[in-house]
C-alpha cells in the first residue's frame, strides 16, 4: 500500500518517463471537435487508450458516436482489432460517456515499475494507430456534426 504523496509522485514518474521514452506530440484534446479527445489512461488495475465523446450535447455525442460506428469495420480489421466501442462507459466520477478504447492485455499497476515498459509499448502503438485512422477519416467523422 501506498502513501497518497508516493503514489501521487509514482504516477507522475511513469508519465515524465513514458514522455521520455516517446518523445513525440500526441493528437489528444487537439481534434478540432470540442469535447472528442484521445486519451492515456493507466491506474492500480489497468492501462488502455480511449477515444472519449463527453459533450454537453446528447445529440451530438450520439452523432459522433454513429459516425464512428459506420467506420467500425474498417476501424478494427485495418487499424485496432481488439478497439471496444461503448456507448455507455461510466467514468469513476459517475459520469457516463461514449468511449471508444483499447485495453492493454499484459498484467499492470502504475505502482509497479516492471510493468510500466510493456504499457509504454501499448501507448505508443495503439495510440499511433488510433491516429492515423483518425487523420484517414478525420473530415468523415466530422461531417456528423
Amino acid at each position: 500500500m501506498f502513501s497518497k504523496s508516493a503514489s501521487a509522485q509514482l504516477r507522475k514518474e511513469f508519465w515524465i518517463s513514458f514522455g521520455k521514452s516517446f518523445p513525440r506530440k500526441w493528437i489528444l484534446y487537439n481534434t478540432k471537435i470540442k469535447d472528442f479527445s484521445f486519451k492515456f489512461v493507466a491506474n492500480q488495475k489497468l492501462a488502455m487508450v480511449c477515444l472519449d465523446i463527453e459533450s454537453q450535447d446528447a445529440i451530438k455525442n450520439q452523432l459522433l458516436f454513429e459516425q464512428l460506428l459506420a467506420l467500425k469495420n474498417i476501424l478494427v480489421n485495418e487499424y485496432i482489432p481488439t478497439v471496444i466501442f461503448d456507448d455507455k462507459f461510466t467514468l469513476e466520477s459517475g459520469k457516463t460517456i461514449y468511449r471508444i478504447y483499447v485495453i492493454h492485455q499484459q498484467k499492470f499497476n502504475i505502482h509497479n515499475k516492471d510493468t510500466w515498459q510493456q504499457a509504454y509499448e501499448f501507448f505508443n502503438e495503439t495510440m499511433h494507430q488510433f491516429e492515423l485512422f483518425y487523420h484517414n477519416f478525420e473530415d468523415f467523422i466530422k461531417q456528423a456534426i
